[in-house]
């Protein structure tokens, strides 16, 4: 069943990719971006009941460094929730030839996972910051304010280093190792999360695990495409 909807994700990309490549107009700064994959994982969790996933975004990115954008994607909590709609605003720059940065700020929101009150019980926003030099990165965000169904974002952190090579002619090697730390031991645990991937040619062959109890190493396979618009 995962195939089949993968194999359906794929061909309706394409076929969006080739109409938007002909029909739309050339605006300075402004892409979109398309991905279908056999798992959603954030911060080495599944956001689909490790079912397939399709996403998509649009995004503006100034010379000056300024950029904003929005992203959507299906997921499954096993409740009422089916889809996630990211806002984000940021920016980015060098602060030297070596040394590049990014700050921003994002907000998480869940459109169908509302209680009796009509308020969002999922979203949850977050500031971040990251530092990149050379092949490497390291980046942190931290919860500065949740709905009530996300009282885990409350104040938490999230830290994450990473490393990435150029291993072959356009094939890249990727490693991610990440620690998400949370304010109340009540709600949720700290954990970390670790993963290794390869990518060509927008194809993407990615193995995640975590130091969760009983959670199990995920193999993802994703194909993601930009254009210009």
């Amino acid at each position: 069943m995962k195939k089949t909807l993968l194999s359906i994700s794929l061909t309706s990309l394409l076929a969006a990719t080739s109409l938007l490549s002909t029909q739309a107009s050339a605006v300075e700064g402004l892409s979109a971006n398309f991905a279908a994959s056999s798992n959603y994982i954030w911060r080495g969790v599944s956001q689909t009941d490790n079912a397939a996933a399709i996403s998509g975004g649009i995004d503006y990115a100034d010379d000056s460094g300024f950029y904003a954008g929005a992203w959507a994607s299906n997921v499954d909590f096993g409740d009422d929730a089916s889809a996630e709609l990211d806002f984000y605003l940021g920016f980015s720059g060098q602060l030297n030839e070596d040394v590049s940065y990014d700050v921003g700020y994002i907000y998480y929101a869940y459109p169908d996972s509302a209680q009796t009150d009509s308020t969002n019980e999922y979203d949850f926003g977050e500031i971040y910051g990251s530092l990149g030099y050379s092949y490497f990165s390291l980046s942190a965000s931290y919860g500065i304010h949740n709905d009530d169904g996300a009282a885990f974002a409350d104040a938490s952190l999230y830290i994450a280093a990473g490393a990435e090579f150029e291993v072959a002619d356009g094939l890249t090697l990727a490693f991610h190792l990440g620690d998400y730390s949370f304010d109340d031991a009540m709600i949720a645990e700290d954990y970390n999360d670790y993963s290794v991937s390869l990518s060509k040619d927008g194809f993407t062959f990615a193995v995640s695990d975590t130091d969760i109890d009983n959670d199990d190493m995920k193999f993802v396979i994703s194909y993601s495409v930009d254009i210009d618009l």
